[in-house]
C-alpha cells in the first residue's frame, strides 16, 4: 500500500515541477531529492507489500514510506493552497495582494524547513532500504517461505475425507458429467469463485471419481504456485505424465527450456485422451504459458482450471469453447449441518446456543473454509458459557486476526488482496469505510474512488472508465458480489464478503488507511486520513488528528451533537465530504474553506438552498444534492469548471404503483459553461428565456441528460442539442403538463451510444429516430397516447431488455409478432383504456420473463398466447378488472387457467379496505376469500 501513496506523491509533483516550483524559495533542490529517491524506492515496494505481513522489519520499512509519502503530500498541499488566494482590484485589493505576498514568503520558508526534514527522514529510509535488498531480491526470486506454507495448506484440501463434505454430490456429478460426456474435441472447464468456497476440494473429488479415473488414460493433477516459474511449472507436468505411463524422466529434463519441455508434453499427449488439473490458476498469462502445451486433439480430452479470477475463466471458455461452473455458496441448511457437525461432533446446537450460532453462521455466507475454521474455534468453548460465544460473536474480526485456529481462513482470504496491483487494494481498501451490510452503489463507488485520486488517468479514456475498468477487475477476482442490478443488465448495488470485509477493515487500520467511528472511546492514531462515522456516535471531537484528513464519510448519524465538532481548521485538505441522511438543514459554512474538495454529498438531508460561495470549490467534480429541498442553483456554480456530476432532484410518490412527480432545479441560463459535465439530472425547462435548450448542446462529456417541465416550444431547440451530445447513454424528458406535447421529430442524428430512453409527454407520433437506436437496451414511454401501435417500431431494436408503456396507445388491439422484440425480458403495460386484446404469436417475445398488465380496465382475458412464453415467470395483474381474474381461475370452457399454469408466479392486486393488497394465483384457488401475500405498506417499498 505504500507503493500507492508514493505513486500518487510523484504524480503530484509533475506538475509542481513544470508550473509552481519556482515559487518555493530553496525548496527545489529538496523536492528534486525527495523524487528522486522516492522512485528508486517505489521500484522495490510491490515486492515489500508482499512482505509486509511476515517481516515485521519490512513492515516498519514500509510504514515509514508510507507516512513520509503522506507528509511530503500534506506540505505539498498545504503550498498550493497559498498560491490559490483570489485577488482583487483597486486599492483593497492592492493591499491584499501585499499582505498575501508576505504571508506567502514566510509560508515558503517554512515549507522548505519542513522538506528539509522530510529528506533528512528519507535519507534514513534509504539506508534501510540498502539493508532490506537483499530480502527483496529472494522474495522476487519467488523463494519466498510464505509461499511454502501456503502451498501446505492446500495439501490439507486434497486429503479431506467425504464425511468433512456437505453438499457435493450434486455438484460433482454435474461435473463429471462435463468431463466424460461432450465434445470430441479438446475442452476446458473452470472451477471459478472466491478464495474458500472449496474449489480445490471440488476439483479433486472429481478427479479421483472412478468414472472419471476409467474415462482418461492419462490424468495429471498440477498446483499453480502464485510465484510460480515456467520451467518449474512445465516440468512438474512432463514428470507427473511420465510418472502415470511408468516411464522414465528424461534425463535432460533439468536443462531444457520451455519451448523443449512444451514439445515433450504434447508428444506424450498428442494421441491420449487426457485430463489435466491446474489447480489455483491466477492470471490468464499463466493459462497462455500452458494452453500451447497441451495438444487439441480429438480424443475427448479435458482440461480443469480452479480460479478466483472469473476473466480467466470466461477466456478459457471461449478459447475452446468449454464450460464454466461458477462455485456457488453453501444453502442455509447445507451450512448449518456443517456447523453443527464440526462444532458440536456432529449433534445438534444446544437450544440457547441458537441465536448467536446463526449469527455467526451468517457471516460466513456459506463460505466452507469459513465455516469449518470458525466452527474449531467454537468447539473449544464452554457450551454453559453464553457470554463466551457470544463474544466471539461480537469480536469476530478480532478473533481472526489474533487466534492462531483461524490462521489458515485469514491467509486464504488475504491472498486475494495480496495479489491486487497497488491501485486496486487502493480500491478495495476502499470498500471497508461502508458500514456492514450497507449496499454500496456502484456509480457513487466509482465518483468516490475518482475523488479519492486512486484512479489514473488514460489515453483516450474518462477516469469514470477507468474506474469502471477497476470495479469490473474486482467483481472478477470475486473480491466484491453483485448485490442488485438494474433490469438491462447493469450493476446498481454491491458488497464484499462479510469476512472479506473484516480482513480489509483490519488491513486498513494497520495501514492507517481509514478509520472508522462506531465508539468515541475507542483508540485513534495520531493522524487520519480518512474517517467514517457510522450510525448514531456521539460527541466525536476530531480536533486532535484532523491535519492530514482526507475524506469523511456519515452513515446513518441522526444524532445533532457530532455536526457542531465537525468542522475543525484542520479540514483544509479534504477531499471528500459525505454527509447523506446527516441531520442538516442549512449547508455548512465552513465547506467554504475547503480548498481540494472534490466530493460532496448532502443527500437526502433538508437543505434548502446553495450559497453563492459555493463557486470558491474549484477542484468539485460530484454535487450530489438528491432528495434535498434545493430548486434553485446560484450562478457561482457556474465557476467550478471541473464539475462532471450535478445531481439535483427530488421524487414525490403519488400512488403505490403508477405515477411520480419530479422535481429538479431551475436551470442556468449560461449552464453551457460548466463543459466537464457528464451526469446532469434534473434542469426546470421552463424557467429563463430560450437560450437554456441551446446551452445544453455545448456539454459535450454528457453522458446521462435529464430535463424536465419541457414545453413544445422548447422542442426544437433541444433536438438541436441532442444531436451535440455524442457520448449520451440515458436521456430522460418530460413534459411540464399530462397533455403537453413533447416535439421531438427534429432530431435527425440521434446520439449512437444512447442506451436508455425515458420520454414522459404527449407525442404526436413515436420519434422517426427512435427505431434507429440499436444501442438502446431500456425504453420508458409515458402519456404518449399515439393512435398508431408502437410496437411496430419498437420490436426492431436488436437489443432492447426492458420495455415500459404508460397511457401510450389508444387502439383496442395490441399484438406480438414472431421475430420482434428478441432479447426482451420485462414488458409492462399501463392505463391502455382502450385496449381490450393482447396477442402473442408463436416465437413471439422468446425472453421475456416478467410480463405486468396494469389498469386496462378493458381488457377481460389473460393475452391470447401467453401459453407460448415458456420463459415466462412472473405474470402481474394490477387493478385489473375481476372479470379477468375469473377467467384465469377457470378450468371450463372459455376459462383461461390452462393457458398460465406454467408460469410460476402469478399476481393480482385489488384495492381492499383503504390499501393494497397482491394475491398469487395459488392463494385464490386455495380459499373463497384468500389472504394478500404482500399487504399495502410493503407493497409502496416494493414499488419505490
Amino acid at each position: 500500500m505504500a507503493e500507492s501513496a508514493v505513486t500518487f506523491l510523484l504524480d503530484k509533483l509533475t506538475p509542481l515541477f513544470e508550473n509552481e516550483l519556482q515559487l518555493l524559495r530553496g525548496g527545489r533542490e529538496e523536492i528534486v531529492y525527495v523524487r528522486g529517491e522516492l522512485e528508486r524506492i517505489r521500484a522495490f515496494l510491490h515486492v515489500a507489500d508482499t512482505l509486509e505481513e511476515s517481516d515485521e522489519e519490512v513492515k516498519v520499512w514500509v510504514k515509514q514510506i508510507r507516512d513520509v509519502a503522506h507528509e511530503t503530500e500534506d506540505v505539498l498541499d498545504e503550498y498550493t493552497i497559498l498560491l490559490a488566494h483570489d485577488h482583487v482590484g483597486g486599492i483593497y485589493g492592492l493591499i491584499h495582494k501585499m499582505s498575501c505576498c508576505i504571508k506567502n514568503i514566510k509560508a515558503s520558508y517554512r515549507i522548505a524547513s519542513q522538506i528539509k526534514a522530510i529528506n533528512s527522514r528519507i535519507r534514513s529510509i534509504s539506508e534501510g532500504h540498502r539493508r532490506l535488498r537483499q530480502k527483496f531480491c529472494v522474495a522476487e526470486q519467488g523463494s519466498s517461505s510464505t509461499s511454502t506454507g501456503w502451498q501446505d495448506r492446500r495439501e490439507d484440501a486434497l486429503l479431506l475425507d467425504m464425511s468433512d463434505l456437505v453438499g457435493i454430490e450434486e455438484r460433482k456429478s454435474k461435473l463429471v458429467g462435463w468431463l466424460v460426456n461432450g465434445r470430441s474435441g479438446r475442452e476446458v472447464v473452470s472451477l471459478a469463485g472466491m478464495g474458500g468456497l472449496g474449489k480445490t476440494t471440488l476439483a479433486k473429488q472429481v478427479y479421483d471419481d472412478a468414472d472419471v479415473k476409467k474415462h482418461f488414460s492419462v490424468h495429471a493433477w498440477i498446483r499453480v504456485s502464485r510465484s510460480y516459474k515456467m520451467e518449474e511449472l512445465l516440468k512438474d507436468i512432463v514428470q507427473q505424465l511420465f510418472a502415470a505411463e511408468r516411464k522414465p524422466v528424461p534425463k535432460n529434463l533439468e536443462s531444457q527450456n520451455s519451448s523443449q519441455l512444451k514439445s515433450i508434453i504434447k508428444e506424450v499427449l498428442q494421441k491420449r485422451r487426457y485430463l489435466i488439473v491446474l489447480d489455483d490458476v491466477w492470471h490468464v498469462n499463466e493459462w497462455d504459458a500452458v494452453k500451447y502445451a497441451l495438444p487439441t486433439n480429438n480424443c475427448g480430452s479435458r482440461v480443469m482450471l480452479t480460479t478466483r479470477n472469473a476473466d480467466l475463466a470466461f477466456t478459457s471458455r471461449i478459447e475452446s469453447e468449454g464450460k464454466v461452473y461458477n462455485v456457488e455458496p453453501l444453502l442455509p441448511e447445507e451450512s448449518w449441518t456443517l456447523f453443527c457437525r464440526k462444532t458440536f461432533w456432529g449433534n445438534s446446537c444446544p437450544h440457547h446456543l441458537e441465536d448467536i450460532c446463526k449469527n455467526i453462521l451468517r457471516k460466513c455466507e456459506g463460505l466452507p473454509l469459513a465455516i469449518v475454521a470458525i466452527s474449531g474455534v467454537l468447539a473449544t468453548k464452554d457450551k454453559r458459557r453464553i457470554d463466551e460465544w457470544e463474544m466471539v460473536r461480537r469480536s469476530l474480526g478480532a478473533e481472526i486476526e489474533d487466534n492462531n485456529k483461524l490462521l489458515n481462513l485469514k491467509k486464504v482470504l488475504s491472498l486475494s488482496f495480496n495479489d491486487l496491483p497497488y491501485y486496486l487494494k487502493s480500491c478495495f481498501l476502499y470498500v471497508s469505510i461502508f458500514p456492514e451490510d450497507h449496499l454500496i452503489e456502484h456509480m457513487k463507488l466509482i465518483r468516490l474512488w475518482v475523488a479519492e485520486g486512486f484512479v489514473e488517468a488514460k489515453y483516450g479514456k474518462e477516469l469514470e472508465d477507468v474506474a469502471e475498468d477497476y470495479f469490473n477487475e474486482l467483481l472478477n477476482r470475486n473480491l466484491l458480489q453483485v448485490a442488485n442490478t438494474a433490469s438491462d443488465g447493469r450493476v446498481k448495488t454491491c458488497r464484499p464478503h462479510d469476512l472479506l470485509r473484516e480482513i480489509i477493515i483490519s488491513k486498513s487500520r494497520d495501514q492507517n488507511f481509514a478509520v472508522i467511528a462506531k465508539d468515541q472511546n475507542a483508540m485513534w492514531p495520531d493522524k487520519i486520513r480518512r474517517l467514517s462515522i457510522h450510525n448514531t456516535v456521539r460527541n466525536v471531537q476530531l480536533n486532535r488528528c484532523v491535519s492530514q484528513l482526507r475524506s469523511l464519510l456519515m452513515f446513518g448519524v441522526v444524532e445533532k451533537s457530532p455536526l457542531r465538532t465537525l468542522f475543525p481548521n484542520g479540514f483544509r485538505l479534504l477531499h471528500v465530504l459525505d454527509l447523506q441522511g446527516a441531520p442538516l438543514k442549512r449547508f455548512p459554512v465552513q465547506v467554504m474553506n475547503l480548498y481540494y474538495l472534490r466530493y460532496l454529498s448532502l443527500k437526502e438531508t433538508k437543505v434548502s438552498s446553495i450559497p453563492s460561495y459555493i463557486g470558491k470549490l474549484q477542484h468539485l467534480e460530484t454535487l450530489d444534492l438528491k432528495h434535498t429541498y434545493v430548486t434553485e442553483l446560484p450562478d457561482e456554480i457556474l465557476k467550478l469548471q471541473r464539475l462532471r456530476h450535478l445531481l439535483v432532484y427530488r421524487y414525490e410518490f403519488e400512488s403505490y404503483a403508477h405515477f411520480h412527480s419530479k422535481d429538479g432545479f431551475r436551470a442556468l441560463e449560461k449552464i453551457g459553461e460548466l463543459q466537464s459535465l457528464q451526469k446532469l439530472c434534473f434542469i426546470e425547462a421552463n424557467h429563463g428565456n430560450g437560450n437554456i435548450m441551446t446551452e445544453l448542446g455545448k456539454l459535450t462529456k454528457l453522458r446521462r441528460l435529464g430535463v424536465i417541465k419541457l414545453r413544445r416550444e422548447d422542442g426544437k431547440s433541444l433536438c438541436s442539442s441532442i444531436e451535440n451530445l455524442r457520448n449520451l447513454r440515458a436521456l430522460s424528458l418530460l413534459s411540464v403538463e399530462e397533455d403537453e406535447i413533447l416535439d421531438l421529430q427534429h432530431l435527425f442524428s440521434p446520439p449512437p451510444l444512447l442506451q436508455r430512453l425515458y420520454l414522459t409527454g404527449r407525442l404526436e407520433t413515436l420519434p422517426h429516430w427512435i427505431p434507429n437506436l440499436e444501442s438502446l437496451v431500456r425504453v420508458h414511454l409515458k402519456w404518449s397516447r399515439l393512435t398508431g401501435d408502437p410496437l411496430e417500431s419498437l420490436q426492431a431494436l436488436p437489443n432492447l431488455v426492458h420495455l415500459e408503456l404508460l397511457q401510450v396507445y389508444e387502439g383496442d388491439t395490441l399484438c406480438f409478432k414472431v421475430g420482434g422484440f428478441r432479447k426482451l425480458k420485462l414488458l409492462g403495460i399501463d392505463k391502455f383504456d382502450e385496449l381490450r386484446c393482447v396477442e402473442v404469436e408463436v416465437g413471439a417475445l422468446p425472453r421475456v420473463e416478467k410480463l405486468s398488465i396494469q389498469r386496462c380496465k378493458l381488457l377481460q382475458k389473460a393475452p391470447l398466447g401467453v401459453e407460448h412464453l415458456t420463459k415466462l415467470k412472473v405474470l402481474e395483474f394490477f387493478d385489473m378488472p375481476r372479470e379477468l381474474i375469473q377467467t384465469l381461475l377457470s378450468n371450463d370452457q372459455g376459462g383461461d387457467y390452462w393457458r398460465v399454469e406454467h408460469i410460476p408466479e402469478v399476481y393480482s392486486t385489488y384495492w381492499r379496505d383503504g390499501g393494497w393488497e397482491v394475491y398469487s394465483l395459488g392463494s385464490f384457488n386455495d380459499s373463497s376469500r384468500p389472504s394478500p401475500v404482500i399487504r399495502s405498506q410493503e407493497l409502496h417499498t416494493r414499488w419505490k
